[in-house]
């Protein structure tokens, strides 16, 4: 019975999915989707738990890239301003702060084009071996790297490396065209040969199609072995960026992203990312159903709006997967 139900619904570990099969996937009746995907789920999953993740912004704004949806870019005049980087002792007690409140994840951004070396990557070591030695996962984004620089993170204990592809790589020219795909990939290459764990996701919401969605997640399930962690966000719109103007999406649709994400990728965390603050609470539910199992804990995602801690405690609670939390550090 167990080899029969792993077969239709598919529990294997599989590098060579079609984008075709994909959308097929992503176009099924949801309530069929999302049965897949939670019997998935609870396959590689069995203790149901959510991780709690905390970002913070090292390094904001005054960034040289032209990614049409990001409000750091250089390229926009919009209301996030450019600012000093953070001391390696404010990022260290920032993040003792977010694991006193229940975070296991300490994640890290610098709105950089690429990591520069000199004191300021000896400052990023110092704050991964920091962050890790609090007992917390730390995970880094800071744009594009070398062999050596991912070498030295990983020697500093660097958890992971988060590097989104953000959509398809046909209609990536439309939002980006200061890097190339390939140099996308060829980072996330970096990061899989220095022993890092990959963070790699997208972003819906941008003005692409449904193709480009099951185009991007193809490219993300074929890569051997998959990403640790898939982050799939919501575009937040924002004010003076290219895709101001662009409607929210379907909540639906993100619960389709989760759901396909954690069928494609099993072993994964899948991350419920940026676009959070525009669900209700029982949207949030369905993608953590579809096997969404992390979400960002805080505030702030870099410089856009995250839900607030405590409603996020509440709806953990009240669905009955929050840990306990030293509310009065």
């Amino acid at each position: 019975m167990l080899n029969t139900l792993s077969t239709a619904i598919g529990l294997e570990i599989r590098h060579d999915w079609a984008t075709a099969e994909i959308l097929e996937m992503l176009q099924q009746p949801l309530l069929d989707l999302v049965y897949r995907a939670q019997t998935v789920h609870r396959h590689y999953y069995p203790q149901n738990d959510i991780q709690l993740a905390t970002l913070l912004s090292v390094k904001t704004g005054g960034c040289a890239e032209n990614c049409a949806y990001c409000p750091q870019s250089a390229h926009y005049e919009t209301t996030v301003e450019k600012q000093a980087i953070l001391p390696v002792e404010e990022v260290l007690a920032a993040a003792q702060r977010a694991k006193d409140l229940g975070s296991d994840r300490f994640c890290m951004g610098w709105a950089w084009r690429e990591i520069r070396d000199g004191k300021v990557f000896d400052d990023m070591l110092e704050m991964v071996r920091g962050v890790r030695s609090l007992g917390l996962e730390a995970c880094v984004t800071a744009g594009m790297l070398n062999d050596s620089q991912a070498q030295r993170l990983f020697e500093a204990g660097l958890t992971a490396y988060n590097h989104n592809l953000d959509t398809s790589p046909e209609f990536y020219d439309q939002i980006i065209t200061t890097r190339t795909y390939g140099d996308r990939l060829q980072t996330l290459e970096h990061v899989r040969r220095a022993g890092i764990t990959v963070c790699c996701g997208g972003i819906i919401g941008l003005g692409e199609s449904e193709g480009d969605r099951a185009r991007m997640l193809q490219v993300l399930a074929t890569l051997n072995p998959h990403p640790e962690s898939v982050p799939i966000n919501a575009l937040v719109a924002v004010e003076g960026t290219p895709l101001q103007e662009q409607p929210p999406i379907d909540p639906l649709d993100l619960v389709r992203m989760c759901a396909a994400a954690r069928i494609l990728m099993p072993q994964a965390r899948v991350r419920l990312s940026a676009g959070r603050t525009s669900l209700s609470r029982e949207a949030q539910v369905l993608c953590f159903m579809a096997g969404a199992n992390s979400i960002f804990y805080g505030e702030k995602l870099l410089t856009t709006g995250n839900p607030d801690r405590d409603a996020d405690r509440q709806l953990l609670e009240d669905i009955g997967v929050l840990k306990e939390i030293n509310t009065h550090p």
